[in-house]
């Protein structure tokens, strides 16, 4: 009997050595990974800017307006643009939980009077093919240059204006859901944060 619990003890010993080693491993991979993970992410948001924006020689980031929105799960990120001090327009983070495989996030680009100057899809995990469509040239354009609030967001199918992607109702809903609530909160926060340089 005695090689027997030896082989157990054995076996446990082993276990629990390779379980150590491993959760260690994993934690010293994640500090080395969080940093630049961080900073990938940073810099796509940097890249969506400029890209959503009029052209503005301020630092959005540094500038970053963060609000409670009760349409939101995280908190709401509004990025201000100026050019020579002067407003032209805000980069603003909306999102649905409401796509077909879950969240949508997308920064849409206001200027000024609240139109919309491009949109750039940051997170998605729709069905390839049908929803991933929603970054496509195609679908994005019906959103440049309108004001949303003499555009209803909606999909043609709901009585909307927006033309939804074929085979993907539910993430077109979740988009025009996220850019309304993009709209909705460069409105409120318009006038308190957005429109004089501190």
């Amino acid at each position: 009997m005695g090689k027997k619990e030896s082989t157990f003890i054995n076996m446990v010993v082993s276990l629990l050595l390779i379980t150590l080693v491993s959760g260690l491993s994993l934690g010293f991979i994640n500090d080395l990974t969080i940093e630049p993970i961080a900073k990938a992410k940073l810099d796509r948001k940097i890249n969506a800017i400029k890209l959503v924006l009029p052209e503005f020689n301020n630092n959005p980031v540094e500038d970053l307006v963060v609000v409670k929105s009760e349409f939101a799960k995280d908190s709401v990120e509004i990025y201000p643009a100026f050019k020579n001090e002067e407003f032209v327009g805000a980069a603003v983070i909306g999102s649905s939980e409401k796509g077909f495989s879950g969240l949508v996030k997308i920064m849409v680009g206001f200027t000024p009077d609240g139109t919309i100057q491009n949109i750039v899809v940051l997170e998605q995990k729709e069905t390839p093919g049908l929803g991933t469509k929603m970054k496509d040239e195609k679908f994005l354009k019906q959103f440049r240059g309108i004001n949303p609030s003499k555009f209803n967001l909606k999909v043609t199918k709901d009585g909307g204006e927006v033309d939804a992607l074929t085979g993907a109702t539910i993430t077109s809903r979740a988009f025009g859901e996220s850019v309304k609530m993009a709209y909705d909160e460069f409105l409120k926060n318009l006038d308190s944060n957005n429109t004089s340089k501190h």
